[in-house]
């Protein structure tokens, strides 16, 4: 029987082996992709992270680029397989958790080849775990292209034609601006025009140095202006919504509310000429393979900064667990340095 098994083989699941090792734990990584970096590695082409270099380094090794750079998804994956075989931390691959059920001596945690028994498991697994499209989709016709934003990896994927993007969170104007450059597609966007857009930059240092200064990532969620922060809605970095929505091939139409066949309906309007649907309308939380846990109103874990109510059953990188930055690469570490004095403490 192992010490700990932890699932979830990216940036929270590592920082979290990081601390297992220094207190000589005997542990395992598992992760139900097939390489280490898949999570970054599945997503669109052009992604890149919303923080410079110097905020995305796990516990004990640096992200290895310079002062200043956004890295791109294939360097966020290399970084971690860097960091697994620096640590020797123990992974893995291939194995995908089905369940999680607790005994008088642990966990057993069941996977599709088998099971692993262990007295602790860290859930790892992070925030995005079912991709939601509204079941408007279903009456789409057939010769309209469809995907989630989670598949979605270029313009080349698209077929010729009008294209809608829906969802106004970064992803959605991310995938808005790379489709719209292409000026002869004529682009809508169902999504939330009125959304805060904030630079990269700003007098001369990065957003994110700001952010350090006056503590926007670091605020409890029970603080007062934690509750705030958490409360209202995101703005979107790194992207000129203004610039995006002023072009002449994007057209706003408000909310999606229906569809039949070729015909989408909008608040104000329909339209029976879009071939390309991109739906990026975020995730839906997945826990149900853990026995007996307790859930919150948003269906994430009932926690005390990752500790659960079973004894021996810790999560690491959902959104806003205690901070604003406690899903980022960056500012996991935090997080993961808290449970390891608990599980220190402990024994």
């Amino acid at each position: 029987m192992l010490d700990y098994v932890v699932i979830g083989g990216a940036q929270a699941g590592l920082a979290m082996a990081y601390h297992l090792k220094q207190l000589k734990k005997e542990f395992v990584v598992i992760d139900g992709e097939k390489e280490i970096g898949a999570s970054w590695l599945n997503r669109w082409d052009s992604l890149k992270l919303f923080t410079p270099t110097e905020y995305n380094h796990l516990p004990g090794l640096k992200f290895n680029a310079a002062k200043g750079h956004y890295p791109t998804k294939v360097e966020v994956a290399n970084y971690f397989k860097l960091y697994v075989e620096k640590f020797n931390i123990p992974v893995q691959l291939n194995t995908l958790v089905t369940s999680v059920r607790k005994t008088k001596e642990g966990f057993f945690i069941t996977h599709k080849d088998g099971e692993i028994e262990a007295r602790n498991v860290v859930v790892a697994t992070g925030p995005f775990h079912i991709p939601y499209t509204p079941p408007c989709h279903t009456k789409i016709s057939e010769k309209t292209l469809q995907m989630h934003s989670n598949y979605y990896k270029g313009v080349h994927q698209l077929q010729e034609g009008d294209a809608l993007v829906v969802g106004g969170g970064d992803s959605g104007y991310q995938i808005l601006n790379e489709i719209s450059k292409d000026k002869t597609r004529t682009v809508y966007f169902s999504g939330d025009t009125t959304v805060r857009s904030l630079p990269q930059h700003f007098l001369g240092k990065t957003l994110w140095w700001w952010f350090t200064i006056v503590g926007f990532l670091s605020y409890s969620k029970y603080s007062w202006i934690g509750k705030r922060i958490n409360s209202s809605t995101q703005p979107v970095i790194g992207t000129d919504v203004k610039e995006i929505l002023s072009r002449e091939n994007v057209i706003s139409v408000g909310r999606t509310k229906d569809a039949l066949n070729e015909e989408i309906f909008f608040e104000t309007e329909k339209k029976d000429t879009i071939k390309n649907i991109v739906w990026a309308t975020g995730y839906r939380p997945n826990f149900k393979w853990i026995e007996g846990l307790e859930l919150d109103e948003n269906s994430y874990p009932k926690n005390y900064r990752g500790v659960s109510n079973i004894d021996g059953l810790y999560f690491i990188g959902l959104p806003w667990m205690f901070t604003r930055g406690s899903a980022t690469l960056g500012g996991v570490s935090k997080d993961a340095s808290y449970l390891a004095n608990v599980i220190a403490n402990k024994n």
